[in-house]
């Protein structure tokens, strides 16, 4: 039995309030809870969008309500400039999208990224870059030196510009999602929309750049960028980009270190302290996951708890079965029930 300390998922999006006919903080956390998570950050760009003091307010005050597990908050930074109404305080950080996502907080303006770095004095800020917004994020960071955390980085170039620029010292971090370690663009073939997500699947070649990243340790944190869209959105004439990966990401590194590709330590790492050093957390006492890594089953639906009840790694044979999860000495799962109601969860980040 492996025991996991916090385990922190800094990239999720929970969807609620406009959305809540997705899923909701409630199914949601439960879901992380039930695949091993002490706490999860959430993403801005859930309907309504968090950028605003309002909105983040109204998202506090619902997720404080009804989530199962412990989180965190991002707030949003805007293409017209709402550094006006960045929070003091009670958020995990910023969150920039310089490249096409689900959403409408598109920053593609190199102006106007630069005021966001001038006027955020807050924690990280964890940006959605590809290619080679890359090398104008880093620019940012070069001259700004505010620690950026580089959410879902998916291919051989971009692991190369930030290998360099971790060379360099620059204060950055990376995260990697296991769907881009696990399936490549050849898989579309089989999983059509059900493998639609941002960044898309990528290459072979792509993809063994990431694992030597992972296993070289210039990537920091393994993250599920859950998205859950319903079965029918998915079936739909437009079907949105985003896939579930709360409940799968645990087995998914599990199965990987079976692999001989990571081993405990690394995988610790991965999942919990890398993300808590990075954002200066520390698990409350009584705070573990205890994980079966010697169980091995197929991922199935019908055991999933994310609303949306689905996954792209339907069918794939994994190792690790979360036994037990406990957050601030209380016992929340045992492995097949959650034991805590609604708004046991506790902010992170204050408030």
């Amino acid at each position: 039995m492996l025991k996991i300390p916090g385990m922190i998922d800094p990239h999720v999006h929970l969807r609620d309030l406009d959305w809540s006919y997705k899923a909701t903080f409630a199914f949601e956390t439960a879901a992380a809870i039930a695949g091993g998570y002490w706490a999860v950050f959430d993403m801005p760009n859930t309907a309504p969008s968090t950028v605003t003091q309002e909105a983040l307010q109204t998202k506090l005050k619902r997720i404080d309500a009804t989530a199962c597990c412990d989180w965190g908050l991002y707030f949003g930074a805007s293409q017209t400039g709402n550094w006006d109404q960045y929070p003091v305080d009670g958020t995990c950080g910023l969150k920039m999208y310089n490249n096409a996502t689900t959403g409408d907080l598109l920053l593609d303006n190199q102006a106007v990224r630069e005021e966001h770095y001038k006027h955020w004095s807050g924690k990280i800020i964890a940006v959605h870059a590809e290619e080679e917004t890359v090398l104008e994020i880093l620019a940012l960071v070069r001259k700004y030196r505010v620690w950026t955390h580089f959410c879902h980085i998916s291919t051989a170039d971009e692991i190369r510009y930030l290998t360099a620029a971790k060379e360099e010292g620059l204060p950055i971090s990376i995260g990697v999602c296991p769907h881009h370690l696990y399936l490549t663009q050849d898989d579309l073939n089989t999983l059509g929309v059900f493998g639609l997500m941002k960044p898309e699947l990528k290459t072979k070649a792509d993809q063994a750049a990431l694992w030597q990243a992972v296993e070289n340790g210039v990537v920091d944190i393994i993250e599920s960028d859950h998205a859950p869209h319903t079965v029918a959105e998915k079936q739909s004439d437009k079907p949105p980009f985003g896939v579930p990966g709360l409940e799968t990401t645990l087995p998914l590194m599990v199965l990987a270190m079976h692999e001989g590709r990571i081993d405990e330590k690394r995988l610790i790492e991965l999942l919990a302290t890398n993300a808590q050093k990075i954002w200066q957390l520390s698990p409350p006492e009584g705070t573990y996951t205890l994980v079966d890594v010697d169980a091995q089953y197929p991922i199935e639906r019908e055991y999933l708890r994310t609303a949306v009840g689905w996954s792209p790694f339907e069918g794939v044979r994994v190792f690790g079965k979360v036994r037990e999860v406990w957050i601030r000495g209380t016992q929340v799962f045992d492995g097949g029930k959650i034991l805590v109601d609604e708004g046991f969860g506790e902010n992170c980040f204050g408030l």
